[in-house]
């Protein structure tokens, strides 16, 4: 629209009317980008571009500077897929650069414009290819974040819950376990598991589990702390690694995500479906590794479950193979 001013105003009006089909082809390229019709508006760009290039060269003169909207193509087409599909644009492009260069020299302007206005020109498309090289830069970079970004998402998160994965949390409790054995700071474990799982799926159907599994991980965010991370161990089962927290401290906060996943409600298709977890805690020894801790956790998940479910059971230090259980009252029973 603004080329349509300036062609009108240096008095060249074959090339303002070129300018209006111009606005009326984007106009309707970009109707048809709305409309998931990408291949015609495609061809319809690519015939306004090079007809505009072509036309506004071959009327002003090669010192214009329309022929650098030609090369606004090329990073577009460079990261438009393989090599086999590129070549071809490539080289129309290449070639119709050549060819334009070559005609314009040889034949001249045809419809020539002052030296004034002609500079005007020049300043204009170069402005304009300069904003446009710009965007297309950083469009391209904002691109390559945003799927860097979903990569590292895909790596670390768990897909259904957005909770961390089993492979992200083992990477974390690594770095915890060697900052806090520098600081002398404990690391507890906690791992849940919903009961009875698969009588869920069974009577409400696999979409009510994915949503109960969804709903869980929603009430474990909140019950964590900022330091605290809990991943998706796998299926229905839960693991809390929780930085500078002792033996008392991590059997409240694992007494605590009880409590709240049996009181809380959760309605799916008009039903209410409640469920328990059972859960086993376990607080690394000095030097113990992390897969005995977190199998000290597993063996004590496994008494909450064989001791009836929906309790706390915890895993005492390796030098004591007792474990002990908890439900509701917080009074420590030996099993």
């Amino acid at each position: 629209m603004a080329f349509l001013v300036f062609f009108l105003a240096v008095g060249s009006p074959l090339l303002a009317w070129l300018n209006l089909v111009s606005i009326s082809m984007y106009g309707a390229a970009y109707l048809l980008l709305t409309r998931r019709r990408n291949l015609p508006a495609i061809i319809l760009i690519w015939t306004e571009v090079t007809a505009h290039a072509a036309i506004g060269t071959m009327l002003v003169g090669w010192d214009s500077g329309f022929h650098y909207y030609l090369l606004m193509f090329i990073p577009a087409t460079v990261v438009s897929g393989g090599w086999r599909n590129v070549i071809a644009p490539l080289l129309f492009l290449f070639l119709a650069y050549l060819g334009l260069h070559v005609a314009a020299h040889f034949v001249g302007a045809l419809a020539p414009l002052n030296d004034t206005a002609l500079l005007l020109l020049n300043v204009f498309n170069v402005s304009i290819f300069f904003a446009m090289a710009s965007y297309t830069a950083r469009f391209y970079y904002e691109l390559v974040r945003k799927t860097e970004r979903k990569l590292r998402e895909l790596a670390t998160k768990d897909a259904l819950t957005g909770l961390s994965n089993r492979r992200h949390l083992l990477d974390l409790a690594q770095q915890e376990i060697a900052r806090a054995r520098r600081s002398d700071e404990e690391v507890s474990l906690v791992l849940a598991d919903i009961d009875d799982f698969k009588l869920i799926n069974d009577g409400h159907g696999h979409d009510a589990g994915d949503q109960v599994l969804v709903h869980a991980s929603q009430l474990f965010r909140g019950i964590c702390r900022a330091q605290d991370t809990v991943a998706r161990w796998g299926g229905e089962e839960f693991l809390f690694l929780l930085p500078a927290t002792g033996q008392d401290a991590v059997r409240e906060f694992a007494e605590r995500v009880r409590m709240t996943i049996a009181d809380a409600r959760f309605e799916h298709a008009g039903q209410s479906i409640r469920f328990s977890l059972s859960l086993g805690v376990a607080t690394l020894a000095e030097s113990e590794s992390l897969d005995d801790a977190i199998g000290r956790a597993d063996g004590a998940l496994y008494r909450s479950k064989t001791e009836g479910r929906d309790r706390v059971t915890t895993a005492l230090h390796p030098a004591h193979e007792k474990p002990t259980s908890w439900q509701g009252d917080m009074e420590a029973s030996p099993v």
